[in-house]
């Protein structure tokens, strides 16, 4: 071949998965056509990392380059900053009890994948044909200009109902194709296992958030515009959104300034990034009736304090995990009696990587 895939990415090549993705997602930054890099040179890196992130694909590439894996060389301790490398952050433990909405996940009532006019429209319109019935148990006979007038609001309330029941049949006709279409599913995509940040994060979902009766839960999205999973995770509960990404940096204390840049320390964070910002702004355009915001879930790569100002920032706040389960689910509880089956449609159309028995 004349591109080596490993050198290509400028890794090792007995690179981790974690590696090997870290680095096609900064090179995309740089490489992608809009960033001002060639079509040619972008799909080549596209190739590279689709046969490297394929555990099948890749041992047949190093069977045919004849690849020789190094021994991997340990990484150099930032004494600096006391690395711990065998630390593994803990997982959330929110005790369920003390969520407020956590009485919702016990009994799972039936969710609609369509909003129907509800029972007040159809007991007004009972109510009014009672009313309208009145003059014909009356003794006597209607004057002429009365019995006009009675006749047009007749025939005003029963195009009212005829209205009515359309929207009742359409609503369960919608009802009935999306759970044919989706089923009995509430997660789409697949979750990341590295690093621990990730995984952690997709247990949090499921242990706590994907028990709301309406919520729905995506893993790897790609933001509007694009064909890569920019985004970690996302919680979908009836009109409400949220896109979650995870981040394993040092112990201090972390904010979203108004101009969704990110601080450590009162100081500006140089150690990492986050595509948040960008990808909430993108998805409250693509989903003009949802209300969208940005969770960016910060874990310790090390034994220490870690804090962070949840006040938003461009639609995006830095939370701890606890933090994210309270105020996240207590936003998300209060719509999630309802899955739009066209929200959940665009939504499930972001997912890049299904499972493959779905």
């Amino acid at each position: 071949m004349d591109v080596d895939y490993y050198e290509l990415l400028g890794v090792r090549r007995d690179a981790s998965p974690g590696e090997i993705k870290s680095a096609y997602r900064a090179l995309v930054k740089l490489m992608h056509p809009d960033a001002g890099g060639t079509s040619g040179t972008f799909r080549l890196l596209k190739s590279a990392y689709e046969t490297l992130s394929d555990t099948h694909r890749r041992a047949e590439y190093d069977r045919a380059t004849r690849a020789v894996p190094k021994p991997r060389q340990p990484r150099p301790r930032r004494r600096m900053y006391h690395d711990e490398p065998a630390f593994v952050p803990p997982p959330c433990d929110v005790p369920p009890a003390s969520l407020p909405w956590w009485h919702l996940t016990s009994h799972q009532p039936r969710v609609g994948y369509a909003r129907t006019p509800g029972h007040a429209p159809a007991a007004a319109v009972l109510a009014g044909g009672a009313l309208l019935a009145l003059p014909l148990l009356l003794p006597g006979t209607l004057a002429p200009a009365v019995l006009v007038c009675w006749l047009a609001v007749v025939a005003g309330a029963a195009a009212a109902v005829v209205r009515l029941a359309r929207s009742y049949l359409a609503a369960a006709r919608a009802h009935r194709a999306a759970q044919a279409e989706f089923g009995e599913r509430t997660v789409f995509g697949v979750a990341d296992e590295e690093p621990v940040g990730e995984r952690r994060t997709a247990e949090l979902l499921v242990d706590y958030l994907a028990r709301l009766p309406g919520a729905r839960v995506f893993h790897g999205l790609s933001r509007p515009g694009s064909v890569f999973a920019d985004v970690d995770h996302a919680v979908l509960c009836g009109h409400r959104l949220v896109l979650v990404e995870s981040k394993l940096w040092l112990p201090g204390h972390y904010e979203v300034d108004g101009d969704g840049a990110l601080w450590r320390n009162g100081h500006p964070f140089r150690g990492g990034t986050t595509g948040l910002v960008a990808a909430v702004a993108a998805f409250a355009d693509h989903l003009p009736d949802v209300d969208v915001r940005g969770a960016l879930l910060i874990y310790p790569s090390r034994r220490g304090e870690l804090t962070t100002d949840d006040a938003p920032g461009h639609g995006v706040s830095a939370m701890l995990p606890a933090q994210f389960v309270r105020d996240v689910g207590d936003w998300l509880a209060a719509d999630c009696a309802t899955v739009d089956h066209r929200v959940l449609r665009a939504m499930r159309a972001r997912v890049v990587r299904e499972p493959a028995t779905a």
